[in-house]
């Protein structure tokens, strides 16, 4: 709360979550995880390859949270609010 108080700009509480590289040998080895993954509930996993034939398996979660808090300097929501996305974003990193 000191650090919003002092803020003079924007100020965004953001949560990311959890993400995994897996380099793969062979494009079945990547579609294979990405069904593992899918099927865990990392509904945000994909498989990218690049132009050199680099085989990536990216596993995703979809726990993200992204809330402004002030606008130039001007604090946006109560303290109780901000309490409560600390909370949600406690319980988004125990389920990440």
């Amino acid at each position: 709360m000191t650090a919003l108080e002092k803020a003079t700009g924007d100020v965004v509480f953001k949560f990311e979550p959890f993400v995994l590289h897996v380099l793969c040998q062979e494009l079945q080895d990547a579609q294979l995880l990405h069904s593992v993954a899918i099927d865990s509930g990392f509904r945000n996993s994909g498989v990218t390859v690049g132009r050199g034939g680099k085989i990536m398996m990216a596993v995703r979660s979809t726990h993200c949270l992204e809330v402004p808090l002030s606008h130039k300097g001007k604090l946006m929501v109560s303290e109780e609010y901000i309490e409560f996305l600390i909370h949600v974003a406690n319980r988004k990193m125990e389920e990440n």
